[in-house]
């Protein structure tokens, strides 16, 4: 198949579109947006700015790619969005270039699910096999690890890490860096303990859940400050690698995390 482009699409000579793309009814594709094989444009989809689309991605209506990030410092210097493979993009997602400021890149994985109204603001780093339910915000330079969910309405606050498999609760405000394989909710968000249900459910051993639990009790339950509780956990619990990417996310954390 061929690649389609409707008679009301606006699409620039100069953007590179791969095979078997659809470019649906009153899309607008700009100069410097490169879309891989098979990406869908449904209606009313704009892409702009320097904006690369992985194969396979599908494109829901009035969702907006790639323009001018929020950010009053921005005077249009050239910044970039990457987008990877096969990911969802549903109604009236909005997605921002980077700033110069933040390293000139919003870049995003593969296999990622972003519901409706869902927003992506620049220089977010976002992983693969992420969800982002409905209106679910990121403010910019947030990073989110692989596999994590931010639930609907949730807001994450600038400069701060939601952890690989971490699950935030709709409605949540996180001010903090927002640990790996936790539960994290409220506002201002608090850490619940380790997503057990979760962690079952994605295959993980009896054994690793049941390590991952004892490092969470030491973080939160047992009377120590963070810095207390990394010794004990470090000291405690061996042969694990998620209890070390636990450790290693608190460590390197500048912003705190959320206990």
């Amino acid at each position: 198949m061929s690649t389609f482009i409707h008679e009301t699409a606006i699409v620039s000579p100069d953007a590179r579109l791969g095979e078997d793309c659809n470019i649906g009814p009153f899309c607008t594709v700009g100069a410097e947006v490169t879309l891989g094989r098979g990406v869908s444009l449904d209606s009313h989809v704009v892409v702009d700015g320097r904006t690369t689309i992985g194969d396979g991605t599908h494109v829901f209506p009035f969702a907006s790619i790639g323009l001018a990030p929020q950010d009053l410092k921005y005077a249009g210097e050239p910044t970039s969005t990457e987008i990877g493979k096969r990911n969802h993009i549903r109604e009236f997602v909005t997605i921002h270039r980077g700033t110069t400021g933040g390293g000139g890149l919003t870049k995003i994985g593969d296999d990622n699910l972003f519901m409706a109204q869902a927003h992506v603001a620049h220089d977010c780093q976002i992983g693969s096999s992420v969800i982002m339910a409905n209106a679910a915000t990121l403010a910019g330079h947030v990073e989110i690890a692989d596999r994590a969910n931010v639930g609907a309405y949730s807001g994450i606050h600038q400069f701060c890490r939601v952890g690989l498999e971490a699950f935030v609760g709709g409605y949540s405000v996180v001010v903090k860096d927002a640990p790996p394989y936790a539960i994290i909710q409220g506002n201002h968000a608090k850490c619940y303990g380790l997503n057990k249900v979760g962690l079952k459910r994605r295959g993980y051993s009896k054994e690793t859940i049941e390590k991952l639990h004892h490092a969470y009790r030491l973080l939160l339950t047992a009377r120590l400050n963070t810095s207390q509780a990394v010794e004990r956990i470090k000291a405690e619990i061996s042969d694990c690698p998620e209890v070390d990417i636990l450790v290693k996310f608190i460590e390197s954390s500048k912003r705190g995390v959320v206990k």
